[in-house]
């Protein structure tokens, strides 16, 4: 099968839960699950870190591949849990902005680390993302959808990273370079917005 198609068609199953909803989010219009997968969508902020982790592993490669957003994944469940009990962390939203800069420049100057060390990086930055999926979940919602539903959209994020960090591999990976300027750049505004 064509792994174009591949992107393709997931970057379509990605999109379709925020067309089929005028307001995603609205607890009232989108309950559990759906409310839970929506919500890495409704903010760049979140959406391009979590692509940025896929591309950042398939940097790194070999079993980065898969330990880099396994531990992106495991760190954001415990943050989100600390999140739904009220416990406090500050600067969530600085923290969330500063992954999509710190991300954004290991993808513009191509640095590598060891695996460890990646997947320590971005667990660091999924406390964030966790905590502030966590925070956000309205109180009159089951933890397990919806935090199951944020789950799956943040692996099928991630998924799309490697998925365009390989095909970007095939052509040099020029686009991944610029991509992650683009990324830091955008992370900076958002810093300071």
């Amino acid at each position: 099968m064509n792994f174009n198609r591949i992107i393709a068609g997931a970057a379509a199953f990605v999109l379709i839960p925020l067309a089929a909803s005028a307001h995603p989010g609205l607890p009232g219009h989108m309950h559990g699950f759906a409310y839970g997968f929506a919500h890495p969508f409704s903010g760049l902020d979140h959406l391009l870190a979590m692509v940025a982790v896929g591309l950042f592993a398939t940097h790194l490669g070999g079993r980065a591949l898969w330990l880099v957003p396994l531990s992106f994944v495991s760190v954001m469940v415990l943050a989100a849990i600390a999140g739904m009990s009220g416990i406090a962390l500050p600067f969530v939203e600085i923290g969330i902005a500063l992954s999509v800069v710190a991300l954004g420049l290991a993808l513009a100057f191509q640095i590598t680390v060891s695996v460890c060390l990646g997947a320590a990086l971005v667990a660091f930055f999924a406390v964030f993302h966790g905590y502030a999926h966590g925070a956000e979940m309205p109180a009159s919602m089951s933890g397990l959808s919806f935090g199951l539903g944020f789950v799956c959209a943040t692996a099928l994020l991630h998924a799309i990273g490697v998925g365009l960090g390989l095909m970007a591999a095939r052509t040099g990976g020029r686009a991944i370079q610029l991509g992650g300027a683009v990324m830091a750049v955008t992370g900076l505004a958002l810093v300071f917005s």
